[in-house]
């Protein structure tokens, strides 16, 4: 009998890490053998038990997705690692494809289908959700870095410096020049037209 595939969930909002932990361990082929609310936490636990798939947060405390994700590919090139995120714009496939990550997977989906999505990542095979994939695509090359578009998303949502800082684990000074250069590049006269200008191209 085939062993069931062993998996990390990655994700800081507790009752949706349960709430899936909870509904994946139903499937007689799946087992999640550990979850993690922080990026640390998840390569802590990636290292203590090595699973076959991590389905990792784009954002995270501590961490955000796509450097743990770096960082458990160079440690762990068999674990299979899966990026989910409640945003599902097309910056954010781009910049994890740009990391190395091949999956990219909107919360938005079923939990029978992201059990699906499982088995196919652990076969081998790729997943990119297509309708994502296609307004990545109509988005254009967006001339912002990833942590760019990081700051200026988190400077939307009302966050300080200093609260971005924390959570990005940067200087003030390293936010405050992020948040400059994004400005700039979008072509923004302030920080909220900026984000304005970046959502509408999806970048962000």
């Amino acid at each position: 009998m085939t062993a069931p595939v062993r998996l990390l969930l990655a994700d800081d909002e507790h009752l949706v890490r349960g709430a899936l932990a909870a509904l994946l361990s139903l499937q007689d082929d799946l087992t999640v053998v550990a979850e993690a609310a922080t990026g640390p936490e998840a390569l802590a636990m990636a290292r203590a038990h090595e699973p076959d798939v991590a389905a990792i947060d784009l954002q995270m405390p501590g961490a955000d997705g796509v450097r743990v994700a770096r960082s458990l590919q160079a440690e762990q090139p068999g674990c299979k690692v899966l990026m989910v995120t409640s945003h599902g714009r097309p910056g954010h496939l781009k910049w994890a494809r740009a990391a190395g990550v091949r999956e990219f997977v909107p919360k938005t989906v079923s939990a029978q289908r992201f059990a699906e999505i499982i088995r196919t990542v652990h076969a081998g095979n790729c997943y990119v959700d297509l309708e994502l994939a296609a307004d990545a695509i109509s988005a254009g090359d967006s001339p912002l870095t990833g942590r760019e578009a990081q700051v200026l998303e988190l400077a939307a949502d009302g966050a300080s410096v200093t609260e971005i800082a924390e959570w990005a684990a940067l200087p003030p000074r390293t936010v405050r020049s992020y948040l400059s250069w994004a400005v700039s590049k979008v072509g923004g006269v302030n920080r909220r037209a900026a984000v304005r200008l970046a959502r509408e191209k999806g970048w962000v």
